[in-house]
C-alpha cells in the first residue's frame, strides 16, 4: 500500500472513531438531558400507552393511571382532589407542568436509573415500569389552606398560600385559588380536554388557573416586605430591633408628597425602636429606612431572599420570580430608574415590588432557622415499582440573609405584632407574624399579606398568605394562616 492510501486509510478511521464517540456521548451523558429538554416534545410521546407512576403524600395516593380500554390512549390519568393539589402535580396532556414534568422520566419509566435496576427486561423487550413519586405536602393541610382560600378571596380574584418547614425547605403547603381540575385535561378526555386546556390557558380577567398564586404569581407584598428592609438595614446600616427610628410624617424627596401612616399615634407618632415599629407597621420609618439604603443596596438586601432570580423548587419546576427592580419598564416600554420617592415605597413592599407567597415564606422560613434560609423542595422520595429507592431528597441551604442573632429579634419583633401590634386579632392563635395590606391601583382590591411563623414560641414553620379583596392583612389572610398552622401543628 503507497504512502497516500494508506494516509487516507488513517484518516478515514479516525472519522469513523471520531463519529462513534460522538454517538455514544449524544446517546450516553446527554441523552438524560436530552429527553428532558423542555424543547423536546418528542419526550411525551407515547407516554400514554404504558402505566405511569403514582404521585402521593402523607400515604396518601393523590395521581393514578388506570387502563381505558382503547387503542390510543391505552391509559389515562386520574388526580383525586384534583384543584386541590394542581400547584403540586401539575396535569399532563401533550405537555406537562409541576411535578409531572419535573419527574416526567421516572414516572414514565424511561429514566436511566429505572433502566440501569431493570435491565433484564428491557433485554428481552418488557417495558420498565414508571415509578413512584412521594411528596412532602401535608395533604389535610392543603386541604385546609384550599377551603380558606376559596371562602375569604373575593369573587374572581386570588389567593395563594405557602407552609415551609423551615429546618429543611419541605413545603408543606402550596394552595391556590381559583384552581382547576386536572381531570378535566387528562388524556382519556380527548379533545374536549384540548379544548378545556385552551380555555384555561386563556383565563378570565386576572385569574390565569395554570399560573398557580402560591408558586407562579407575584402580588405586591405590602408591609410584610418591611422584613427584608429591616435586613437591609441591620446588614447594611449597623442596625438593631433597639436602633431608634423616625416615625414622624415623611415628605417624600420628589414629589413633595407625604406617605402616610396609617396612624401618627404611639410608635408611629414620632420615634420608637425598629421593634415597635415593626409591631405599628409605621411606613415612613421605613420608607425613611429604604432612602438611608438607597434602591441598589435594598435590592441587593432583597436578593439574599432569594429575589431576583427564579427559584428552582424541582428539575423543570422554577418558580415565578419575585423581584425588588432598580430599573423596570414603563407603559410606554421605555427602561426607567426607580427614583427616590419610588425607593421610599418600595421599602414598604409597594410601587413595583413583587413577591410570590412562596417567596415570603422563605423570608419568614429565614428567620425561623437561625438566619439559614433552605432550598424549599416538593419531592421527598422516588421507589421503583419493587419499593428500591431511586431518589432521596437532600435538603441544601440556599442562603444566609442575616445572623442568628438577628433572626432572634425577628422572632421576637413577630411577636410583637400578635400580642401588641396590628394583628392583636390573632392572639389566641399559636403563631407570629406580619401583616400587610398593598394596594394594587383604583378598581382593584388590596392584596392582603401575613407572614410568619409557628408555633410562636418553639417555632418550625415559615408561611405566607395573599387573598385579594376588601380591608387588611390582619383580618384577610391572618385567620387563614392560623387554620391552616393548626392542621399542619397536628402532626
Amino acid at each position: 500500500m503507497d504512502k497516500p492510501i494508506r494516509w487516507v486509510a488513517v484518516f478515514g478511521m479516525l472519522l469513523f472513531f471520531g463519529l462513534m464517540a460522538q454517538v455514544n456521548y449524544v446517546q450516553g451523558s446527554q441523552a438524560e438531558s436530552l429527553r428532558t429538554d423542555p424543547h423536546n416534545a418528542r419526550q411525551y410521546q407515547e407516554v400514554f400507552n404504558a402505566p405511569r407512576g403514582q404521585i402521593s403524600a402523607g400515604g396518601e395516593v393523590l395521581v393514578t393511571s388506570t387502563p381505558t380500554g382503547k387503542d390510543n390512549p391505552k391509559y389515562g390519568r386520574t388526580y383525586k382532589d384534583g384543584p386541590v393539589f394542581a400547584p403540586l402535580t401539575g396535569y399532563f396532556n401533550g405537555n406537562a407542568t409541576q411535578v409531572e414534568r419535573a419527574y416526567n422520566s421516572l414516572l414514565g419509566g424511561k429514566d436511566k436509573r429505572i433502566a440501569n435496576q431493570h435491565w433484564f427486561d428491557t433485554f428481552i423487550g418488557k417495558k420498565p415500569e414508571g415509578a413512584n413519586v412521594e411528596l412532602t405536602v401535608d395533604p389535610q393541610a392543603q386541604r385546609t389552606a384550599y377551603a380558606q382560600l376559596k371562602a375569604n378571596t373575593e369573587a374572581g380574584r386570588r389567593g395563594g398560600a405557602v407552609v415551609i418547614d423551615a429546618k429543611t425547605g419541605a413545603v408543606r403547603v402550596a394552595a391556590s385559588w381559583p384552581s382547576y381540575d386536572p381531570n378535566e385535561v387528562a388524556p382519556q378526555t380527548g379533545d374536549k380536554g384540548a379544548k378545556r386546556l385552551e380555555q384555561l390557558e386563556k383565563g378570565s380577567g386576572v385569574v390565569r388557573p395554570l399560573n398557580d398564586n402560591a408558586l407562579s404569581q407575584t402580588f405586591p407584598p405590602g408591609s410584610t416586605f418591611k422584613t427584608v428592609t429591616g435586613t437591609a438595614a441591620m446588614n447594611q446600616l449597623g442596625m438593631n430591633d433597639q436602633t431608634t427610628l423616625d416615625t414622624s410624617p415623611l415628605t417624600l424627596p420628589e414629589s413633595g408628597t407625604n406617605l402616610p401612616n396609617d396612624s401618627d399615634t404611639g410608635a408611629c407618632g414620632g420615634q420608637a425602636p425598629m421593634k415597635d415599629a415593626y409591631a405599628q407597621s409605621c411606613n415612613t420609618s421605613f420608607g425613611r429606612l429604604a432612602l438611608q439604603l438607597g434602591i441598589e443596596r435594598l435590592n441587593k438586601g432583597a436578593a439574599e431572599y432569594g429575589f431576583g432570580k427564579s427559584v428552582k423548587i424541582e428539575p423543570q419546576m422554577p418558580a415565578a420570580e419575585s423581584d425588588v427592580p432598580v430599573n423596570y419598564t414603563d407603559a410606554d416600554g421605555k427602561q426607567q430608574h426607580t427614583g427616590r420617592d419610588a425607593t421610599a415605597r418600595s421599602g414598604i413592599g409597594q410601587e413595583n415590588v413583587r413577591a410570590t407567597p412562596l417567596q415570603m415564606a422563605m423570608v419568614a422560613s429565614a428567620i425561623v432557622n437561625g438566619g439559614k434560609l433552605m432550598n424549599p423542595y416538593v419531592v421527598d422520595k422516588v421507589r421503583a415499582k419493587d419499593q428500591s429507592e431511586l431518589y432521596s431528597v437532600s435538603p441544601k441551604e440556599y442562603s444566609q440573609p442575616l445572623s442568628g442573632s438577628q433572626a432572634s429579634q425577628f422572632q421576637a419583633m413577630m411577636r410583637a405584632v400578635v400580642q401588641s401590634g396590628t394583628a392583636t386579632n390573632l392572639k389566641g392563635d399559636d403563631i407570629a407574624g406580619k401583616t400587610g395590606t398593598a394596594e394594587q391601583g383604583p378598581g382593584n382590591p388590596n392584596a392582603r399579606w401575613f407572614i410568619g411563623f409557628a408555633p410562636a414560641d418553639n417555632p418550625r414553620y415559615g408561611f405566607a398568605v395573599m387573598t385579594e379583596g376588601k380591608g387588611f392583612g390582619a383580618t384577610g389572610a391572618g385567620p387563614i394562616a392560623a387554620a391552616i398552622m393548626r392542621q399542619v401543628l397536628k402532626k
